[in-house]
C-alpha cells in the first residue's frame, strides 16, 4: 500500500494511517475520485482528504477532515472528538504550511496558518454550523481546539 505519490503537488512516500477507518476511508475516496469514502463514517456528512507532511517522519500522511468550506478556503478543525491532545496532523500543519486537499475531483494544493482573534471565531461559527457536534467538542477538552484555514496556493 505503500508508495509514491503521484499528480499532486507534494511527493515523497506515502505512510498510511495506523488507524484502519482512516486508512481505509483514505484508500476509498481516492481510488473513486471523492465518489466513495466522501463523508466521516457513519453519518451524511462530507469530508475531504487532506496530505500533510509528517512533522517527525517527512513522510505524506493523509487524513479525512470534515468538509467545511467558504469562498475557496477550507477550514481544519482539530477536535479529535474533544479528546485532551491534538491530532497528530496538528504537528504537521504547523511544521510544514503547505499541504494538498482533495474535495471530490478537486486536488490543490493550500498554504495552511492557524486561526486566532476574530477570524478564529467566524470560522468556528461556519464549523459549528456545518457539524453542530463541534460545539460539544469544545466543551469536552480544557484545550482551545485549534482550527486551520486552506487557502489556495
Amino acid at each position: 500500500m505503500r508508495g509514491v505519490v503521484s499528480g499532486m503537488t507534494l511527493t515523497g512516500e506515502y505512510e498510511p494511517s495506523a488507524t484502519e477507518w482512516v486508512r481505509e476511508n483514505v484508500a476509498e475516496y481516492e481510488a473513486s475520485n471523492g465518489e466513495k469514502g466522501g463523508t466521516l463514517p457513519g453519518t451524511p456528512y462530507p469530508v475531504v482528504v487532506i496530505t500533510s507532511v509528517g512533522s517527525k517522519s517527512g513522510k505524506l500522511r493523509k487524513n479525512p477532515v470534515m468538509r467545511v468550506e467558504h469562498d475557496g478556503a477550507y477550514l481544519a478543525v482539530a477536535s479529535k472528538g474533544g479528546a485532551p491532545q491534538d491530532p497528530s496532523w496538528v504537528a504537521n500543519f504547523r511544521d510544514h504550511p503547505e499541504v494538498d486537499l482533495q474535495d471530490r475531483g478537486e486536488k490543490h494544493t493550500y498554504r495552511v496558518r492557524e486561526l486566532s482573534g476574530e477570524e478564529r471565531a467566524e470560522w468556528w461559527q461556519r464549523a459549528v454550523e456545518t457539524w453542530s457536534t463541534y460545539a460539544d467538542y469544545a466543551t469536552k477538552t480544557d484545550r482551545e481546539i485549534p482550527l486551520f484555514l486552506l487557502e489556495r496556493a
